[in-house]
């Protein structure tokens, strides 16, 4: 069974092996072991009888806007709604922590999250923290691809 755990600074090798191929092919961005030891208490590990099926982070940009980013299920595993699960326990994380506004998500899957309710925006509504925050860093930047979406928080 299924089981969404909190990361762990234990973690971080398995979590590195898994991205290592999206991170080459530009699919995902990339994060050294310090900069996820730095945030780890924002991702949430879909793992069974120990292993390590997929990942995800809930990074809060301000109290109107969070982002899930570095979602990744291992190739083995996708179309299984562990992307899903994974997704969920952060909304329902950003709710708790009272975000007030919206949750976005930059992806080449625009329709997985489009199934949960996310809406397309245009990437200039993108506030311009996120964009030095971390696109910049992309080897895609400033030539994107991605498709930018939210998700509305019920107040």
């Amino acid at each position: 069974m299924v089981e969404l755990v909190k990361g762990t600074l234990h973690d971080i090798p398995a979590m590195q092996q898994l991205v290592e191929q999206e991170v080459k092919d530009g699919i995902i961005l990339e994060r050294n072991e310090d900069e996820v030891a730095t945030n780890i208490r924002s991702y949430v590990l879909a793992k069974e009888n120990g292993v390590l099926l997929g990942y995800g982070a809930l990074h809060i940009h301000s109290v109107r806007l969070a982002e899930i980013r570095s979602l990744i299920v291992a190739d083995g595993h996708r179309g299984k709604n562990i992307g899903k699960k994974i997704v969920l326990f952060a909304l329902k994380e950003a709710k708790a922590l009272n975000v007030c506004e919206e949750v976005l998500v930059l992806t080449y899957l625009p329709d997985f999250f489009k199934k949960m309710n996310f809406v397309e925006i245009t990437k200039e509504s993108i506030p311009e923290h996120k964009i030095w925050a971390d696109c910049i860093k992309c080897i895609h930047f400033p030539v994107c691809n991605e498709i930018s979406l939210v998700y509305k928080l019920e107040k």
